[in-house]
């Protein structure tokens, strides 16, 4: 069982220790405010990714790659538990299963909200679909923004880091792996 209160005070004692005072007006609530943003920001570890793919789970014929790219991610820096903002491009070749379109996003989700660093994150992506589906291949391109080293250290602003992860096909064969890379490089379609 967690703790609210152990939470709420720890939140406390980090405000007396940056300068403020946490029976000021404005932050009566704050402790609540992020323990609540936390819990939500951190439910990944409440979720189990294989679990959600095998929930939409189907036989199919289908033998060509399935692309699902620009989704949007928000993890946080487990070095410096700092925001990580970006885009996940995610794609499978099916062997005889495909899964709802759906649950590719929530499985990069349940990922992201953990502390990571962007190379797990991507590798974790890959390795459940791969686990779980068993395709032909998998392959996984996150690019994200790291504010540890925008708003703190380096401060490079809007410096963007790139890390893939390609298993199976995507490993092996250089025409699968460039269609895929030509594939998240080409500018989006119609939105519907």
């Amino acid at each position: 069982m967690k703790d609210s209160k152990e939470f709420e005070d720890a939140v406390k004692k980090m405000m007396r220790y940056v300068g403020e005072d946490p029976n000021r007006e404005g932050l009566l609530k704050t402790p609540q405010r992020v323990r609540k943003a936390y819990e939500f920001i951190f439910g990944g570890y409440e979720q189990d990714p294989k679990a959600i793919l095998e929930s939409a789970l189907f036989t199919s014929s289908n033998d060509e790659m399935v692309l699902i790219k620009d989704i949007e991610f928000y993890s946080t820096c487990e070095h410096h538990l700092l925001p990580i903002i970006g885009r996940a491009h995610v794609a499978y070749i099916p062997d005889g299963k495909v899964v709802g379109l759906s649950k590719i996003p929530r499985v990069v989700d349940v990922f992201a909200r953990r502390m990571q660093i962007q190379e797990q994150l991507t590798e974790q992506i890959a390795d459940a679909i791969m686990e779980t589906i068993t395709p032909k291949g998998v392959a996984v391109v996150l690019q994200a923004r790291h504010m540890c080293m925008e708003m703190r250290g380096v401060e490079k602003i809007n410096s963007t880091t790139t890390s893939s992860a390609l298993r199976g096909l995507f490993k092996k064969d250089e025409k699968t792996r460039a269609e895929f890379f030509s594939l998240i490089n080409s500018p989006s379609g119609a939105r519907y």
